[in-house]
């Protein structure tokens, strides 16, 4: 007999409205992100712009409606003015960040025409590393103000006569990090952050900001860090943001999938902690999350040792998922559903080549990897309502987190609100298990499909020569009975059980 997990909600208490920036992504001028990437004019499927077709398919599928860019550790130490004009003329740089060779053919103008060409926004991150306030203000009049100063006319000069209107901008990049060029002391960075959004405002009062939070949750500095840069930048900016990697070093398949309970903590603490800056401020203003750095990456991490320095598009952090990496994704995504009242932006990083869903081989062909399903099937069916829900589930102890659900699940109502979306993983290794969502005021109710993800061999991965060896099947086993939904569990698997009103 299998074992049970259940579900108890309804559709009177909900938590909060899912951002669709939620479904966000990232970009960096990394490895082949960029060249060989989005962006390869000598493929044979290239645009007119230089742009791989299907490539720009594949991000069309994802339908991410935020693409944060040009990095990452790239910014800290990027003169935007290198990568516009004509293309003959930029200059090709040294990137410290990475140690490679930067050519600057794509830069602003062609990244932003591309992100709208795709569907999506660009989410501009500007450099506090290397430079500072009068960089910062003067890329957001390049992008934004419409003509009659020098940036915005020079870029009418280049060729964009109408403004890219970028709404949402970071405020530089992990800046806590002593890797970070240009690091700074907590209190140095929220003070230049602080000035920079204030001139930046100034250039266009209607622009979304995000200051940075601590690179990720180990970091000895977390969280004063974010009390003292929020102490400067509380009443300046609109989200403090966050970051943070899991991987599976020690080959430890248990720990791996509870290590987005360590993600859910992490989201906890850095909440209490905007909180205690609104109480110390007395104000009624509510500090929101930009969860701008988030994936699976641990495969590349010692092939990434051999590749040369200083050249051009190297190979770089280009993981290679499994279906126990898929799971974790799903998993990522259904404890960011869970935050959905603070998170309100979230990039996976990233989203072609580099720890990416999208995976291309130069002058060849385009793949999906595991990572792409659910993070798919979350965009296309987590715009909605996230439910308030309570779960009953078996647990189990990993290395470092105890009482680890073995299902965990969170429940989406559309947005015209006639249908359920339950996401929903397995985490155990052996058994099957039975989810029985128990309903107390979603009468009426029917399956209209059950997506699922498994496979055999939970380290079975996609490539160019297989690219369906793991994928989404709508066969999964789940029957209404009276207000009750019984869904069948197989052990490591990710699940979409749509739900609708008869």
């Amino acid at each position: 007999m299998s074992m049970k997990a259940q579900l108890y909600l309804d559709t009177s208490y909900r938590l909060a409205k899912v951002d669709k920036r939620m479904f966000g992504a990232f970009i960096e001028h990394l490895g082949r992100g960029i060249y060989t990437g989005i962006y390869e004019p000598d493929h044979p499927l290239a645009d007119q712009h230089g742009f791989r077709r299907d490539v720009a398919e594949l991000v069309r599928e994802l339908d991410v409606p935020v693409i944060r860019y040009p990095g990452g550790n790239f910014v800290s130490a990027y003169n935007w003015e290198d990568g516009v004009g004509p293309v003959e003329k930029r200059p090709t740089k040294l990137d410290l960040a990475w140690r490679v060779i930067e050519t600057n053919q794509v830069g602003t103008n062609e990244f932003a025409s591309w992100a709208r060409r795709v569907g999506s926004e660009v989410m501009m991150a500007v450099n506090l590393g290397t430079r500072g306030i009068d960089a910062a203000m003067n890329l957001v009049e390049y992008a934004n103000h419409r003509g009659g100063s020098y940036w915005s006319d020079l870029r009418r000069e280049h060729g964009y006569a109408e403004p890219h209107g970028i709404k949402m901008w970071c405020l530089g990049n992990e800046m806590d990090g002593p890797w970070q060029i240009g690091h700074k002391t907590a209190e140095e960075y929220g003070r230049l952050a602080a000035e920079a959004a204030r001139a930046m405002r100034k250039v266009d009062p209607a622009i979304e900001l995000v200051v940075c939070g601590s690179s990720h949750r180990d970091m000895p500095t977390f969280p004063e860090w974010e009390v003292t840069v929020l102490d400067h930048t509380y009443d300046l900016v609109d989200y403090i943001s966050m970051h943070q990697y899991v991987g599976n070093r020690e080959n430890d398949l248990g720990y791996f999938l509870a290590q987005t309970e360590g993600v859910d903590q992490y989201i906890r603490s850095v909440k209490a902690t905007c909180d205690y800056i609104k109480a110390k401020k007395r104000t009624a203003k509510v500090m929101n999350i930009s969860f701008d750095e988030w994936s699976v990456w641990y495969h590349s991490n010692e092939t990434d040792r051999y590749v040369e320095p200083w050249s051009f598009a190297p190979p770089l952090l280009e993981d290679v998922y499994n279906l126990a990496d898929a799971l974790v994704v799903g998993l990522y995504l259904i404890t960011l559903l869970k935050h959905a009242d603070r998170v309100k932006i979230a990039c996976m990083a990233q989203l072609v080549n580099v720890i990416a869903p999208i995976m291309t081989r130069k002058g060849g062909g385009v793949w999906r990897q595991t990572t792409f399903y659910p993070f798919h099937h979350v965009s296309r069916y987590g715009r909605g309502t996230v439910l308030q829900t309570i779960l009953d589930s078996p647990t189990y102890d990993s290395r470092e987190y105890t009482d680890v659900k073995l299902v965990n699940a969170a429940v989406v109502l559309s947005e015209d609100e006639t249908e359920l979306t339950v996401f929903a993983v397995n985490r155990d290794q052996e058994s099957d298990i039975t989810l029985e969502c128990c309903f107390s005021s979603a009468g009426g109710m029917e399956v209209i499909e059950h997506i699922v993800l498994e496979n055999g061999d939970v380290m079975a991965t996609n490539t160019e020569e297989h690219p369906d060896k793991v994928v989404p099947h709508s066969q999964g086993r789940s029957v209404m009975k009276s207000d009750r939904l019984v869904a069948e569990m197989p052990a490591l698997s990710w699940h979409v059980i749509r739900m609708k009103r008869r």
